[in-house]
């Protein structure tokens, strides 16, 4: 009982202050500022291109920023960013991480639980008898089901039907209860709305909701964010509706992001970083701080505006994570 009690899944806070990831060709995101606490549903809203996806992987420890200062669960960015990784999974990543459409509902369930066990199982669990570890994975697969509201009953062949056979909405079900199987303090989905109904969109939202309400931190892009949710926009000149929405008050949760507001403050020929916005693959922390964030880019180095190149160019650099 007392494993099974430390084992639930509490949120994450995320702090950001003048967060800025910055591609090839420009600034990614820029003067990213916004508190979350844990168990909140943060949605990151603005249209494709502007830089959305990029602050979703920075903020997962994923891509590395190189301005401001970021903080999920006090785990500094880019400085502990294998250490994020490890506390936060991602949902759908079109490009990072993708369902595979010849695999079938089962054999993801099953292939995911089989690589949490082994990386993230203690020493204690990998002793125990192959009976009670199927069984405790069987647990897990269950648990994540459910809170993703995945119905196998209700698919075309149950929990053998292909992914390439799945709706939209039941894909995105599929890709929330693989990451719930690790039991993340952070839960992170792309394009939350994309090719959704009306309907299809309401019930994603109450998902993600769902989730939030159980004691899990989400992030989740979208074009247009609910009312509920601590926004934080991409859009050029776009107000910052989470100063002033009840709602997030009521979480105690505030924010802001200057994600693309023009800057009128004058060049310095400040050096080049050298790779900016890449994948850390490795584990240790030591190497996820051999090249630390420098203040002065918030200021000296960014141009106008931020590009949708400059976003596009920083993704396409991530591998996958």
């Amino acid at each position: 009982m007392g494993t099974e009690a430390e084992e639930q899944p509490h949120g994450a806070a995320v702090v950001a202050d003048g967060f800025g990831l910055k591609g090839p060709r420009g600034w990614a995101f820029d003067k990213v500022s916004f508190r979350a606490g844990p168990g909140s549903l943060v949605a990151i809203e603005g249209p494709s291109g502007s830089g959305r996806t990029c602050l979703l992987l920075a903020l997962t420890g994923r891509m590395k920023s190189q301005a401001g200062h970021a903080e999920v669960d006090g785990l500094p960015l880019p400085r502990k960013m294998a250490a994020v990784r490890r506390i936060t999974a991602l949902g759908q990543v079109p490009g990072v991480s993708e369902l595979d459409p010849a695999f079938t509902v089962a054999e993801h369930l099953r292939e995911r639980a089989l690589l949490q066990r082994r990386y993230d199982g203690s020493v204690r669990a990998l002793l125990r008898r192959p009976a009670e570890r199927a069984a405790t994975s069987r647990a897990r697969i269950e648990e994540a089901v459910a809170a993703a509201g995945l119905d196998l009953d209700a698919l075309p062949k149950g929990e053998r039907t292909s992914v390439r056979d799945l709706e939209r909405l039941e894909a995105l079900r599929l890709s929330i209860a693989l990451a719930l199987i690790g039991r993340p303090r952070l839960l992170a989905v792309d394009d939350i709305d994309l090719k959704l109904s009306d309907a299809d969109r309401a019930e994603a939202w109450a998902l993600l909701r769902s989730v939030a309400a159980s004691g899990t931190t989400v992030l989740a892009v979208c074009s247009e964010a609910p009312a509920d949710a601590l926004r934080l926009s991409t859009r050029a000149g776009a107000p910052n509706p989470a100063e002033d929405t009840p709602e997030s008050a009521e979480n105690g949760t505030t924010g802001t992001t200057e994600a693309a507001e023009s800057k009128t403050t004058g060049t310095t020929e400040a050096p080049e970083k050298s790779a900016t916005g890449t994948t850390q693959a490795s584990d240790d922390d030591t190497a996820d701080a051999a090249d630390p964030a420098d203040p002065a880019d918030t200021s000296t180095d960014a141009p106008a505006s931020t590009t949708e190149e400059g976003a596009a160019d920083a993704l396409a650099e991530t591998g996958r994570a």
